[in-house]
């Protein structure tokens, strides 16, 4: 396992579809954050190979939020290719089950690579299906040996449930703060990692969106 240092609690979520002003939010922020979470909209508008712009110019920490969810063998090659361009951790979703896990699970492995296990999401939506499963997939997670977990912010109870299934010595970051009405402060009373993205990229300032979110917390 790898245990993340994440600077200020703050993972920046890199959702932008453009790799300049991604790079230059970066910029301005780089001295608050390490670690940030690249999803879909970046890679699939600029490719995978953006990765390493981040990873090569700020020596960041890569999560790569891709939730994957398919059947083992196309989710050992996205896993693959994830790690192959630079990124650090893999954001995977449960319920497909544990051989689809298990799939991304080997692939981290060979690249001395981690994988985030994916329990429930910070939407609304979340709750008509995945919050039924989520402790389920938190349990199986732990049965697998995974040590690191995605819970959401804006269910305080459910994330609190979450850390009581995986344990204290397990690591959970927790999306759905800010925009999504998570509150910073509360969820660190049971994740160990903010997830934050709109409330600081649609912020007219984001470097004083930061700081006001890292004053808040301490």
């Amino acid at each position: 396992m790898i245990i993340m240092e994440v600077e200020n609690n703050i993972i920046l979520a890199m959702d932008q579809m453009n790799v300049i002003e991604a790079y230059d939010l970066c910029e301005t922020l780089s001295k608050y954050i390490n670690t940030i979470k690249i999803g879909y909209p970046l890679t699939l508008s600029e490719g995978l190979e953006s990765i390493n712009v981040f990873k090569e110019n700020f020596d960041f920490k890569i999560i790569c939020d891709y939730k994957v969810a398919d059947i083992p063998e196309t989710n050992s090659k996205i896993a693959k290719l994830t790690f192959e361009a630079g990124a650090d951790s893999l954001i995977v979703h449960g319920f497909v089950g544990s051989d689809s896990v298990e799939a991304c699970i080997n692939q981290a492995k060979v690249y001395d690579k981690e994988i985030f296990l994916l329990t429930e999401m910070s939407h609304p939506g979340a709750k008509m299906f995945l919050q039924n499963v989520a402790d389920e997939i938190a349990k199986m997670g732990v049965d697998l040996g995974i040590k690191n977990y995605v819970a959401p912010s804006t269910r305080i109870a459910r994330l609190s449930t979450i850390r009581n299934i995986v344990g204290d010595d397990s690591f959970i970051i927790s999306p759905g703060v800010g925009t999504q009405g998570g509150d910073p402060k509360e969820t660190l009373k049971y994740a160990d990692a903010l997830i934050i993205g709109r409330s600081i990229y649609e912020s007219k300032d984001p470097e004083l969106a930061i700081k006001e979110i890292i004053e808040s917390i301490k």
